[in-house]
């Protein structure tokens, strides 16, 4: 795909490098333990405590001027990785670069779509991370693959998963990849219209079984939106592109990604869909480049 005259998105987040270790998306579990166990020395020794503190920060290596400003808080996090800016983060390496312009030629092709709707198209921010990082959806983890959190409209990417794709998937290609992001992205569309809340709200009061087949279509649109923004950008598809796509669906479809784990598939148990539909659905919205072919809640998924 030529994309190495498109402009980089400006809507990017850098947590390569941070050291989140095991924690969860609460955020700063080590950190209260220890200022609950200085509270209770200070408040039982008096001021003989203020010397089991030097004690304590000595062994656990803990700097006590951060005790002053309380709980380390959320903003705190993010401001550390704002350190490096979106351009920063964008040259890294040829991945992050080609990721950063997947973006933007997103941006561009949904807000012309909005636009034309009389809307305004709100982009989502793309958050690089390696082998573990912080989302508002909990803790993010390079072995979940790239994903989308609808707390905080972000899309969670560790560039390595490159690499899986053609490695575990043999889905390889930069059209592959830049149909991870655009599936990602349109599941923020599918936020946007406020459609994830609806389909969030109807799983809670059914069964797992009914719930994943509503997961399943949801999957499938945001297959489709993959193929509507690769619709809209024609011009910069070439030969071989669209192939690459459909391997990488066809790769990463439930049945098959279970029949590779040694198991029979289970359709109940699908929450994306079998590779058939995956890449049906892709080139669906590929074909059209209407986003109202895209609504498989009311059409025949299978069809």
């Amino acid at each position: 795909m030529r994309l190495d005259d498109y402009r980089s998105s400006d809507n990017v987040e850098d947590e390569r490098g941070e050291d989140f270790g095991g924690s969860s998306g609460g955020g700063g579990g080590g950190f209260n333990l220890i200022s609950g166990l200085l509270g209770f020395v200070i408040g039982r020794f008096g001021i003989g405590g203020i010397i089991v503190l030097a004690i304590i920060c000595f062994i656990f290596k803990i700097n006590p001027l951060g005790f002053i400003g309380g709980t380390p808080s959320t903003q705190s996090a993010v401001a550390a990785h704002s350190a490096r800016s979106a351009q920063q983060a964008c040259q890294l390496n040829a991945a992050s670069l080609f990721s950063c312009r997947v973006l933007a030629s997103t941006e561009d092709t949904w807000g012309k779509i909005f636009a034309d709707e009389g809307q305004k198209y709100k982009p989502t921010t793309l958050v690089f991370y390696s082998q573990r990082g912080r989302s508002g959806c909990g803790a993010a983890e390079s072995a979940m693959g790239p994903f989308y959190c609808p707390a905080d409209q972000r899309v969670y990417l560790d560039t390595d998963f490159y690499n899986e794709l053609v490695n575990r998937f043999h889905a390889s290609g930069d059209f592959a990849q830049a149909y991870v992001i655009a599936h990602e992205v349109g599941h923020h569309v599918q936020d946007l219209m406020g459609l994830s809340d609806q389909i969030r709200e109807q799983q809670a009061n059914i069964g797992k079984a009914a719930a994943n087949a509503l997961q399943v279509r949801m999957e499938l649109q945001a297959d489709c939106y993959a193929g509507i923004w690769a619709a809209h950008n024609r011009d910069r598809i070439e030969a071989g592109d669209v192939e690459e796509g459909m391997r990488a669906a066809q790769a990463i479809g439930d049945d098959t990604l279970e029949k590779a784990a040694g198991m029979r598939p289970v359709p109940e148990s699908f929450t994306h869909g079998t590779s058939a539909e995956r890449m049906r659905w892709l080139k669906r919205g590929l074909d059209s480049g209407d986003p109202t072919v895209c609504d498989t809640f009311h059409h025949d998924i299978d069809s």
